[in-house]
C-alpha cells in the first residue's frame, strides 16, 4: 500500500443492504411465526422495518458521507420477482436511496428470459442474485445449482440483458463456480459477503484464502466485504483484519468494495462499528486506495454517476 492518508472521510457507497417492511408479508422468512436456519442464529431482532430514513440515521451515527447505496433482493415472494423492484424504486424516487438495485430472478425457470427482460427495463436494476446453495460441510462441497444445466442456461442469458450476477455461496463452492464463471466472461460477477469466511481458525482461513485466489484469477469477478460478522464474537477491526487483507491481496482495491449488509448484520455489530472498523483497517492506505473500497469500486460496478465521488 502507498503512504497512509489516515481516517477516511470521503464519499461512501454502501454497496449491499436491504430495505423491507416485514408487516407487509412479502418476505416469507421474516413473517412473525417463521424462523429458518440462519448463519447468525435467531434473527427475530431484524423482523422490523428498515427503510431509507433508517439507513440515513445509521450513516449519520457512523459519521460517514453516504452518497449512494445498493439494495439487495430480500427473498421476496418468488411469484412476484419484479414486484420488489417496483417497491424499491418508489423509495429511490422519494428519498434518493437506493442508487442501484440488485433484483432476484430464478434462473432455472423456463420463462426466465421474460423476467430478465422485464427487470432490465427498470433503470436502477444492475444485477441479479439467485442463491445456488452450498453444502453444510466445507470438507465435502456439494454439487449445487451452479452445475445444473437449466440454471446455467439462465445464467448465460444475463449478458444479453445487460445484467451482472451477485454470487452468494460459501467459499468451498468456488471451485464449482469457477468453470461457469470462466466460461462466461461477459457476465460481471460480484462475490457477496467475502465468500462467508465464518470459521476464523488458521486452517479454515488458509482454505478460504486459496478459494479467493481461484476466483480472483478471473478479471470480471469482484468482491464485497460485507456480512462478515461471527456469531457470538464482537465485531472488531482486529477480528476482520485477516478477511480485509486477504480480499485486497487477492482482488486489489480496484475490485474490492465495502458494505454493511444492514439490517442483517445489526445482529453482530452496530453500523458505526462496521464502518469504524473499515476506516481503522484502511487508515494506513493512500486516499485513492481508500476511495476505491469505500465508493469507487461500487460506482464502477453498479454504473453509478461518477459525480458521487466528488464531495462538496
Amino acid at each position: 500500500m502507498s503512504p497512509g492518508s489516515g481516517w477516511y472521510d470521503g464519499p461512501v457507497v454502501d454497496a449491499h443492504h436491504h430495505f423491507w417492511e416485514p408487516s407487509l408479508g412479502h418476505q416469507p422468512w421474516l413473517r412473525p411465526e417463521v424462523l429458518i436456519p440462519f448463519r447468525y442464529g435467531d434473527y427475530t431482532a431484524i423482523k422490523k422495518d428498515y427503510l431509507p430514513a433508517d439507513l440515513r440515521r445509521d450513516a449519520a451515527a457512523a459519521g460517514i458521507d453516504l452518497v449512494g447505496s445498493v439494495t439487495m433482493e430480500t427473498e421476496w415472494t418468488d411469484t412476484d420477482e419484479v414486484g420488489e423492484v417496483v417497491y424499491t424504486e418508489a423509495f429511490a424516487a422519494s428519498t434518493g436511496l437506493p442508487t442501484a438495485i440488485v433484483a432476484h430472478a430464478t434462473l432455472d425457470r423456463p420463462d426466465v428470459a421474460d423476467t430478465l427482460a422485464e427487470l432490465s427495463a427498470h433503470d436502477l436494476v444492475r444485477a441479479v442474485r439467485d442463491k445456488p446453495g452450498q453444502s453444510i460441510d466445507p470438507t465435502e462441497p456439494a454439487v449445487t445449482r451452479l452445475s445444473d444445466p437449466a440454471w446455467r442456461a439462465g445464467f448465460v442469458q444475463l449478458a444479453s440483458h445487460g445484467l451482472d450476477f451477485e454470487l452468494q455461496t460459501a467459499w468451498w463452492q468456488f471451485e464449482e463456480a469457477f468453470s461457469l464463471l470462466a466460461a462466461s466472461p461477459d457476465v460481471g460477477v460480484t462475490i457477496n459477503h467475502a465468500g462467508l469466511p465464518s470459521d476464523r481458525s488458521p486452517g479454515a482461513l488458509d482454505a478460504w484464502t486459496h478459494a479467493l485466489g481461484l476466483l480472483a484469477e478471473l478479471d470480471h469477478v469482484r468482491i464485497k466485504i460485507s456480512g462478515i460478522g461471527v456469531p457470538g464474537t464482537r465485531w472488531t477491526a482486529d477480528l476482520q483484519r485477516p478477511v480485509v487483507e486477504a480480499c485486497v491481496e487477492a482482488f486489489g482495491v480496484e475490485r474490492t468494495m465495502f458494505a454493511s449488509n444492514f439490517p442483517v448484520d445489526s445482529l453482530t455489530a452496530t453500523y458505526p462499528e462496521v464502518w469504524d472498523g473499515f476506516r481503522q483497517l484502511t487508515a494506513a492506505w493512500s486516499r485513492s486506495e481508500q476511495q476505491s473500497v469505500f465508493a469507487g469500486t461500487a460506482v464502477q460496478t453498479y454504473r453509478l454517476p461518477a459525480g458521487l465521488l466528488t464531495t462538496a
